[in-house]
């Protein structure tokens, strides 16, 4: 019986919580609270920050001559920034949600993006989107295929062209405030029409103003 109850005394001895433990018990649990709790928040943080800034890109015509625009796109969308791809004939229903979104607090920051044909509507959108009081943090057009004047309220405005081929410069509104800028490329030999939208350089270059935007 004494064998007995030694073992069992034993085994609860062992086994049984100890007084002394307690402490680095709780300390442990503080730890592990604390950082599931950074894990989470930084977690909301990039959501956040991914909901709250949209750049909505505009292809040109027949949908097959700017698939540089998806191509911006999948590179914004693997950086955290949310963006939105279509042609540019939808541009008016675009505009009406990019605005509801932003007077709902949905979104935060509204660039746009646009080559060929898609670059002409970016005027107009922003244009639109000024109508209703909305602003837009980046206007970038990649060779417009008419002449266009800026409006709106567009903080930056920049316009890639070929001075020598389909593209245009971009006007000055009497009403637009913002920083606008006609950037001539056509003595690039490497760039044309058909592939300013896809050239990786010019891409950079895109994709930069809009990370400096935000």
């Amino acid at each position: 019986m004494k064998l007995h109850g030694g073992t069992a005394f034993i085994r609860k001895s062992l086994f049984a919580p100890q007084p002394w433990l307690r402490p680095l018990q709780a300390l442990g649990l503080t730890f592990v609270l604390l950082a599931l709790s950074i894990s989470a928040g930084a977690a909301q943080a990039t959501t956040a920050a991914k909901s709250r800034d949209h750049v909505y890109l505009l292809r040109g015509a027949f949908n097959i001559f700017s698939l540089g625009m998806d191509e911006i796109a999948d590179k914004l969308e693997r950086q955290g920034i949310n963006a939105t791809v279509t042609n540019f004939i939808v541009w008016p229903s675009l505009a009406d949600q990019a605005a509801a979104d932003y007077k709902a607090g949905r979104v935060r920051n509204i660039i746009l993006v646009g080559h060929s044909s898609g670059a002409t509507a970016v005027t107009s959108m922003a244009a639109r989107l000024g109508q209703l009081g909305v602003p837009v943090k980046l206007a970038i057009g990649l060779d417009p295929t008419s002449p266009e004047v800026a409006s709106g309220k567009v903080d930056r405005y920049i316009n890639y062209y070929i001075a020598s081929g389909l593209g245009y410069a971009v006007v000055r509104g009497r009403r637009f405030n913002g920083v606008l800028e006609n950037i001539d490329v056509e003595k690039n030999p490497q760039l044309g029409h058909f592939n300013i939208d896809k050239n990786p350089a010019l891409q950079e270059k895109v994709i930069r103003e809009i990370h400096a935007a935000l």
